[in-house]
This record gives structure tokens, C-alpha cells and sequence, in this order.
């Protein structure tokens, strides 16, 4: 398996390449503009943020933040886990969807703690994209479409 079955558990947003050169120059992003006080229609979903798995995969190939050896390891702990959900939506496990959020968590735990003190924007992006992150992997289609 690739790095890329990575990306199935640690989707993140990305941000525009304004706020990420900006980043990079040490200059704080530029604010959103502000909206007048509207509030949303309850009937019409707010629209998801699209979600960047080729940026994702190559901020963590980048990242100095997480040793190589780290890496591999977790790399592991990603493919284990995929490997219970998809044995979850086959019937093969006597796991419930509850215990795989634990264990989604708690790898998330150990990620955000291995990127905190070095790659904060990395880390912050992880966190904004906790809940689409396991969004995708609660659906079993598209968790059958991350798999192929």
C-alpha cells in the first residue's frame, strides 16, 4: 500500500495558495471578508469545503516534523485500520463502528501530537477536517471508492 491510504484517514483542507504563501513569508493570511448577519436556512446544507488528497499526501511526505521511521510506523497504523473497516463493512469483524472511531481518534491523537510543535499549519488543518475526514471513512462507499 502507498502513502496515498494515508490520505484516506488524514484529509485535510487545504488552504488557498494566497494564505499559504503568506504562511511561508511569515505574514499572517489575509482575512475573509465579512459577511452581513445572515442566518443560514435550516432546509439547505451548507456546502462542504472540497477536500485536496494530493496536497495532503505531499505536506506529509514534506513535513520535517515526522521521522521517517515515524512515518513508516504510522503508515502501518493507517493501513491496520483500513483494514478493520473494510473488514467492518465486509461483516468479518466483531468491531463496532464505535470502536473504529476510537481507534480513528486515537491515531489522530498521535499525529496532531508528532506534528503540534513543528508543523502547526499542518496540524490545524488536520483538526478543521477531523469530522470530513471520518465522514469519509463512516460512508462505505466512499470508503469503498478510497480503497480502489
Amino acid at each position: 500500500m502507498h502513502l496515498s491510504h494515508v490520505l484516506a484517514v488524514l484529509v485535510l483542507l487545504t488552504p488557498p495558495p494566497a494564505a499559504l504563501a503568506s504562511q511561508s513569508a511569515g505574514k499572517p493570511a489575509p482575512a475573509a471578508p465579512t459577511k452581513p448577519d445572515v442566518k443560514p436556512d435550516a432546509k439547505t446544507p451548507a456546502a462542504a469545503p472540497s477536500l485536496d488528497l494530493k496536497a495532503l499526501e505531499q505536506r506529509l511526505r514534506n513535513t520535517k516534523a515526522i521521522g521517517i521511521f515515524t512515518k513508516i510506523t504510522l503508515k502501518n497504523q493507517v493501513d491496520d485500520l483500513l483494514d478493520e473497516f473494510e473488514a467492518f463493512y465486509k461483516k468479518k469483524s466483531k468491531r463496532s463502528m464505535q470502536d473504529l472511531r476510537r481507534s480513528y481518534d486515537l491515531l489522530l491523537m498521535k499525529v496532531l501530537s508528532l506534528l503540534q510543535d513543528k508543523d502547526q499549519p499542518l496540524a490545524s488543518a488536520i483538526v478543521a477536517s477531523r469530522e470530513a475526514i471520518w465522514g469519509l471513512l463512516a460512508d462505505p462507499k466512499t470508503f469503498a471508492s478510497l480503497r480502489a
